[in-house]
């Protein structure tokens, strides 16, 4: 299975993540695992989704499930087998390739390159996310989109939008 994997669930992995449970950053690092045992990572050719990685873990030292995930992602790159690469084109503040639905214009604009990369894909692979609310106020218009959304912990993503509302 194919899959374009959102910065948060390494990151969470690596239990740097505060409104992550220790459930969560568990269910994380056992798909990041499996992902690298079993299933193909989804990039874009111009490395800004790899390059997001680096900023947010570390691919050598005493590496957490989330930085263990780079260092794959890293030696596995040029592999077919193991990574595809899709070329995404850059605009003003997103991308050609991102869905033009109207609703999800006001998406994090850190956060498009997942789904546009997701979306010129044949295959549209989902994309795992664990924690950031904002994919989860959006979701509905994602899915609409022909987005899939793999909500990793979505009691933890749940609670935490329920946060955001309240406040």
């Amino acid at each position: 299975m194919k899959f374009v994997v959102d910065t948060n669930v390494p990151v969470v992995a690596n239990g740097k993540s505060q409104q992550a449970s220790p459930e969560c950053v568990k269910t994380c690092a056992v798909r990041l695992n499996e992902l690298t045992r079993k299933g193909k990572l989804v990039l874009d050719d111009k490395w800004l989704i790899l390059k997001e990685y680096m900023a947010n873990l570390r691919s050598s030292g005493q590496p957490g499930p989330g930085d263990a995930f780079l260092k794959w992602a890293l030696t596995n790159l040029k592999n077919p087998s193991r990574c595809n690469l899709v070329s995404i084109t850059p605009t003003n503040s997103s991308f050609r390739e991102f869905p033009p639905a109207p609703a999800l214009q006001s998406f994090d604009p850190n956060d498009k390159k997942f789904i546009a990369v997701a979306n010129v894909h044949p295959e549209k692979p989902p994309i795992l996310q664990a924690v950031d609310t904002g994919w989860w106020s959006m979701r509905e218009h994602l899915r609409r989109a022909g987005i899939i959304v793999d909500f990793l912990c979505e009691a933890d993503i749940r609670s935490a939008a329920g946060k955001r509302k309240r406040k």
